[in-house]
């Protein structure tokens, strides 16, 4: 059975996500409002610009189908700004406070090879855009990987947020563990 995974497609770059789960033999189907919700086996919250973000959220009234989503249990991958949407302040589905642009902005983007927890074969190469990291966690979150003291990738059950762009690395790992999750 192949699973059927949303990427949501307001903003960011949900294309490169759903090209990489379609390789990975995933059925991506980008997301735009709550109907396009309906039977997805997991999803996942591409980076973008996390205002924008929120808009588009709230423009077509995806906030409350997403929560119901992620409660109901359905994995959730959250890259980059997809770690803001889904932190204590804006959907509120994981336990976790994240710092917007916490590494600097546009032009302190840079590369960095971390070791995730429970992610074999070596170090994964992440490139950060004007990432967040996260401040601040709850007793059940775990942290998977954390740069200069600040954790940068955690799994709350079965939702899983990192402040990098996995889907530009050519590592595909961390989407390979995800769909692990969603089968």
């Amino acid at each position: 059975m192949v699973p059927v995974v949303g990427v949501l497609a307001l903003q960011g770059d949900f294309e490169a996500h759903a090209k990489l789960l379609r390789e990975l033999g995933a059925e991506p189907r980008e997301v735009r409002t709550p109907a396009g919700l309906d039977g997805l086996d997991g999803l996942v919250i591409p980076g973008g610009e996390s205002t924008v973000m929120t808009l588009g959220i709230e423009r077509e009234g995806l906030a409350e189908p997403l929560r119901r989503l992620a409660g109901a249990g359905i994995p959730v991958l959250g890259t980059c700004a997809g770690l803001i949407m889904l932190d204590r302040d804006h959907l509120g589905v994981m336990d976790i406070a994240a710092r917007r642009n916490a590494f600097g902005r546009q032009v302190r983007s840079f590369e960095a090879d971390l070791d995730v927890a429970g992610l074999e074969g070596g170090p994964l190469r992440a490139v950060f855009i004007r990432a967040p990291w996260i401040e601040e966690h709850g007793d059940e979150v775990e942290v998977l990987a954390s740069l200069d003291d600040h954790p940068v990738a955690v799994r709350q059950g079965h939702l899983m947020a990192v402040a990098f762009h996995p889907e530009l690395s050519g590592d595909r790992r961390l989407h390979e563990r995800f769909l692990a999750g969603v089968a």
